[in-house]
């Protein structure tokens, strides 16, 4: 083929024969590439179908683009080995090239991992501690090794670099006054990264936590390096510095577990007789689906001249089925006092003194 290419160039110039050698050969080489890649990956994803794990799945898919990419590369490798055009070209931009995509097959391979153990942890299940527990580390973990990947992948691409590689060697010589310097400039992210790193060995809030903070009431949606997204029952999003988890007081209400109590308060008439309360209270919450059936109790807990506090407590498995239990068990109850027991309702009492007192129970008495 490079006789028939030479025959035809004729007495062309030499260094534009070179150059269509050099094309060619490396359109011949990308084509081999390319057909390599699509053969050994078609039967990668037949085997990994046939596999009953979908970690394999997630391994090829992740590894499809950039393995590509690097079969192409080592194919303009071994192909720029016989023509010293294309040899030179490959010097020039291998030093970008080559990192990048050692980098992304990195990220690639992470992301991979990943995704294969978060399929082991299934937060939809009904005890989901643990795997909301494994979703955090995972989640803060992935964060952290792509800045360090992409990190290091960026500085190895700018070190090729001849400009860049002097400034190194100038910064690396001047080390303590550009450490001081680049540490002032990066204190809020390096602040932020360490801030990351701790929340995932302390964990103090996991994915799909129930927290109260800044006086809100949500859900963990999301743990990123230098934030966290929580998600307010009314569909907002508040975006809170990871900071601030670690300085400041806020409330886990599933640190531990997801099942929480809930109370009921009712405002009732001094001479109220509990017991048919008790046993309406008992009807209901046994009779609701959302009760776990561990906890249920009336409790009088105050007491003042007008009227006496009574507490209905009860336990459901998690904090969205305890709200929506307290509203149907309030409502209930709140019903069954108007329909069956009214005298129950609290009333203000008033009893008129002197004139007045005398003369109401004259009529009293006249009336009798």
């Amino acid at each position: 083929m490079f006789d028939q290419i030479s025959e035809w160039m004729g007495s062309r110039p030499d260094w534009l024969h070179q150059s269509i050698i050099a094309l060619v050969v490396a359109a011949l080489a990308i084509a081999v590439a390319l057909a390599v890649h699509y053969v050994v990956f078609r039967v990668l994803r037949r085997v990994a179908h046939a596999s009953e794990s979908d970690s394999d799945n997630i391994l090829v898919r992740r590894l499809a683009r950039p393995t590509r990419w690097a079969l192409v590369a080592l194919a303009l490798v071994v192909a720029a080995r016989e023509i010293p055009m294309l040899d030179d070209i490959w010097q020039k931009v291998a030093g970008f090239v080559m990192p990048a995509l050692v980098g992304w097959i990195a990220l690639a391979v992470m992301q991979a991992f990943i995704d294969a153990m978060a399929l082991r942890a299934d937060i939809d299940v009904a005890d989901n501690q643990q795997a909301r527990r494994r979703r955090t580390r995972l989640a803060i973990f992935n964060r952290i090794g792509s800045f360090v990947v992409v990190f290091v992948t960026v500085g190895l691409m700018l070190l090729s670099i001849p400009g860049v590689r002097e400034i190194g060697v100038t910064l690396v010589a001047s080390a303590g006054l550009a450490g001081l310097a680049v540490g002032a400039a990066a204190q809020p992210a390096l602040k932020s990264l360490i801030a990351g790193l701790q929340m995932a060995l302390t964990e103090p809030i996991a994915i799909d936590d129930v927290v109260i903070i800044g006086g809100e009431w949500g859900k963990i949606e999301d743990i990123r390096t230098t934030y966290v997204v929580v998600k307010v029952w009314d569909e907002r999003r508040l975006i809170v510095p990871t900071t601030k988890f670690l300085e400041e007081i806020f409330q886990n209400w599933t640190k531990r577990g997801s099942e929480l109590l809930g109370t009921v308060f009712l405002y009732l008439d001094p001479a109220t007789d509990l017991a048919p309360i008790r046993a309406e209270y008992e009807r209901q919450v046994t009779g609701n689906p959302n009760w776990d059936e561990r906890v249920q109790a009336v409790q009088l807990t105050d007491t003042t001249p007008d009227a006496i506090q009574v507490r209905l407590l009860m336990s459901a498995k998690d904090a969205s089925v305890l709200w929506d239990l307290r509203c149907a068990i309030r409502e209930g109850m709140m019903d069954w006092l108007r329909r069956e027991l009214p005298e129950a309702i609290v009333r203000r009492r008033i009893e008129p003194a002197g004139p007045l007192r005398i003369e109401a129970e004259g009529a009293a008495a006249s009336a009798g």
